[in-house]
């Protein structure tokens, strides 16, 4: 019991640790799972904008494109471009040796990005790059500074800076918010579009949408699933809790 309880603190003191540390907005997004249109478009985005440097390897295609009502030959002929099946799992060509010489690390398998840092925190990421000359890239992020990735959405997007001092971004309001990895404050900071990409900003937040979305899927496939199986589960309890207490007072109906 003891040793029960000192896991339970454990577990707590980071939580508080985290709402009490004062950060910047960072915005909010509900992934969907039963929007199929959606995720047919964020596996699209998926696979031609992310899959050339980040491997799926625990999602294969077929299982995807069955779930999110994609038929497994057309996804085939569209979204596979090597001689993989179409029942194999959603890995890529590039060596971990050449990615970590190019990025500095080798860039991370994205299967379960979104349950170990959040469908907020990647729907923020990926809409707050800006120029920033100092980088080996060219590009900065509000919510990962000094990050390694190149913005391989820039050409929907367009290209951003960061209007604002350290100071106005240090006082935004909004939610607080850490890094679960880093332990830094994150948020969009004041960043405004000097050159337009081939999206609006409401059309480009709409493909960021889908393709977290999707990647919330990848990282729970069978959400939609467990949440129909708990609704019966809690159905039979409930109708099992009549006859329970039925026999209860039955038991019971001669003790005084």
């Amino acid at each position: 019991m003891k040793k029960f309880f000192i896991a339970i603190i454990m577990v707590l003191v980071p939580m508080v640790a985290s709402a009490s540390t004062g950060g910047v907005h960072l915005d909010s997004m509900d992934a969907d799972h039963t929007n199929q249109e959606s995720l047919q478009r964020g596996m699209k985005t998926f696979v031609n904008r992310c899959m050339g440097c980040h491997s799926a390897n625990y999602q294969r295609f077929d299982r995807a494109a069955n779930d999110i009502g994609l038929p497994v030959d057309l996804m085939a002929e569209n979204l596979i471009f090597g001689e993989q099946k179409s029942g194999e799992q959603m890995t890529i060509a590039m060596p971990q040796d050449d990615a970590a010489k190019w990025f500095g690390t080798p860039p991370p398998d994205l299967t379960l990005e979104t349950r170990l840092r959040g469908e907020d925190w990647i729907y923020t990421y990926l809409r707050s790059f800006y120029t920033d000359s100092a980088r080996p890239w060219g590009v900065n992020n509000v919510v990962f500074p000094d990050v390694g990735m190149p913005n391989v959405l820039e050409g929907l997007q367009g290209v951003q800076k960061q209007t604002c001092s350290a100071e106005e971004l240090a006082h935004q309001g909004g939610e607080s918010k850490i890094d679960p990895l880093t332990g830094l404050q994150i948020g969009t900071g004041c960043l405004t579009i000097s050159e337009k990409g081939s999206q609006s900003v409401e059309e480009f937040d709409k493909t960021i949408y889908d393709l977290v979305n999707f990647m919330s899927y990848m990282g729970n496939p069978v959400k939609m699933e467990s949440q129909a199986i708990g609704y019966k589960v809690l159905i039979f309890l409930a109708i099992f809790f009549v006859f329970a207490y039925a026999l209860k007072k039955e038991y019971w109906r001669d003790v005084h």
